[in-house]
């Protein structure tokens, strides 16, 4: 049996190791081929019509045809990140909490990722500037997620701990301190792994940016190359994962309106989980001003070193290497000292909320602030070491505040806080942007953005409450 769980989380981690350089993919280096290509298609504003944006003496705005006028580059890229965020939104809302029932999670999860594997093997066609408007696709990484809680719950240390604690062997308290930590202890190995996946798929990838450096279809076959270490380490979660079916599909439902049926119905509900419907809705604006941040610098990150995959593979490699070293210091530390999850993620939130204000501060100087070199090295290593650990405690956060039994209905709503948030963000910035002509006039915005919400979680969002409030409602919808 333990046997069995051991391979069951070996095969998770390896999925979750393949899956997460999907962010050197369209995350990473899609957005930096789709903004590369949009710029050599589009113009400078200031020298007119039939200039290039690529012409050294251009000036720092470049824009393009939109909707019978023209909008800058940077701004469209934003769009285009909502867009995709906004159809996994719809995505997530609509059949999300299906995969509660059956085997339906299982396939829907492994569709979810077949389209993710074609979108990325389509890239290989962006081969010219004219195409830079088919570079627009997203892919989902909600749904692996939702299995975490299952395999954290079904621990051999996590069963026996339950067992002490039904024999009375155990006070409540340490049983809640014990299973949070062993969720910790989950995620953490969870994000380590991922890091490694974006680490190893780095170095893969200078096999081919170094010796095809001067192949003008070099960052297409690097995607290819990446999306294929995708496949070959993530297929065999599929093939070998243990069935865990859920209850059947109530009677009178389908699985493309159960659903909005659940969320209209789990809303009209939220005064039984209140904390973990304002965990959900103020870690939705975190996230929103998190990720739209990371887009932003990559804006300007790509326009600093004219878009080259190699300086930005030599960039992630700073930054994956200090993800799997903070990951470890943070789980280390939380372990030794008992530390709860919340102060870990306070901990966390406080780049989170620095890294916009530091960009802010380049709107009125050309010396700090994203606009030198040494900056993007700094910003992702300071990423790194803040936002892998993050990512880690803001799951374990969700786990113990979704309600046991609901895991993708809530880690669904989850993934729609989290990935698929960045639908403010990137249409507020996109507007200051287009106005302004100033990339970094976005900041500020941003900066209030996460600064608000992370007030609020390290505040108001009671964990220890919220946990006891998951399991009366799961034990009630049970009965």
């Amino acid at each position: 049996m333990e046997m069995c769980v051991f391979t069951q989380r070996a095969l998770y981690f390896l999925f979750v190791n393949s899956t997460f350089q999907n962010g050197v993919g369209p995350n990473g280096y899609s957005l930096t081929l789709f903004q590369s290509l949009a710029t050599g298609a589009g113009w400078d504003p200031v020298r007119g019509k039939g200039t290039s944006c690529l012409d050294p003496n251009a000036s720092s705005q470049c824009v393009l045809p939109w909707a019978g006028g023209t909008k800058s580059v940077s701004s469209i890229v934003l769009i285009a990140n909502g867009l995709s965020f906004m159809f996994m939104t719809l995505l997530f809302t609509t059949i999300g909490s299906s995969a509660d029932y059956g085997n339906f999670g299982r396939w829907l999860l492994f569709l979810i990722t077949i389209v993710c594997w074609g979108a990325q093997f389509g890239s290989m066609s962006l081969t010219s500037q004219s195409s830079y408007e088919r570079a627009i696709h997203g892919a989902s990484l909600v749904f692996y997620a939702a299995i975490f809680p299952r395999l954290a719950r079904n621990t051999p240390y996590s069963r026996s701990l339950r067992l002490r604690y039904e024999k009375k062997e155990i006070l409540a308290e340490e049983y809640e301190r014990e299973e949070s930590l062993e969720k910790n202890r989950i995620s953490n190995i969870s994000t380590v792994h991922s890091n490694i996946g974006y680490l190893f798929t780095l170095c893969l990838n200078l096999s081919i940016l170094l010796p095809l450096a001067a192949n003008p279809k070099v960052d297409n076959y690097t995607l290819v190359l990446t999306n294929a270490y995708w496949v070959l380490t993530g297929i065999w979660w599929f093939i070998f994962q243990e069935p865990r079916p859920g209850p059947p599909l109530p009677k009178g439902r389908n699985y493309f309106t159960i659903g909005w049926i659940q969320i209209w119905g789990a809303i009209r509900q939220y005064k039984e989980l209140p904390q973990t419907f304002l965990y959900l809705f103020v870690f939705f604006l975190l996230a929103d001003g998190l990720n739209t941040t990371g887009t932003l610098i990559s804006i300007c990150q790509n326009s600093k070193f004219k878009f080259s995959f190699l300086q930005n593979t030599y960039l992630g490699l700073a930054q994956a290497v200090t993800s799997i070293i903070s990951t470890l210091g943070f789980w280390y530390i939380q372990q030794y000292w008992k530390i709860d999850t919340k102060k870990m993620f306070v901990v966390t939130n406080i780049a989170t909320v620095l890294i916009p204000l530091w960009g802010m501060i380049g709107i009125w100087t050309p010396n700090f602030g994203f606009h030198r070199v040494w900056e993007f090295w700094a910003y992702n290593v300071i990423f790194g070491l803040f936002q892998a650990p993050y990512y880690a405690f803001s799951q374990t956060m969700m786990s113990e505040l979704c309600p046991p039994g609901f895991e993708n209905m809530f880690f669904g709503l989850f993934g729609l806080s989290n990935r698929a948030s960045s639908m403010i963000g990137p249409n507020v910035i996109q507007a200051i942007i287009n106005h302004t002509g100033s990339n970094w006039k976005g900041f500020p915005f941003l900066f209030a953005l996460c600064a608000v919400a992370s007030l609020v979680i390290w505040f108001f969002v009671d964990v220890k409450r919220g946990r006891r409030d998951a399991v009366m409602f799961a034990e009630k919808r049970r009965s």
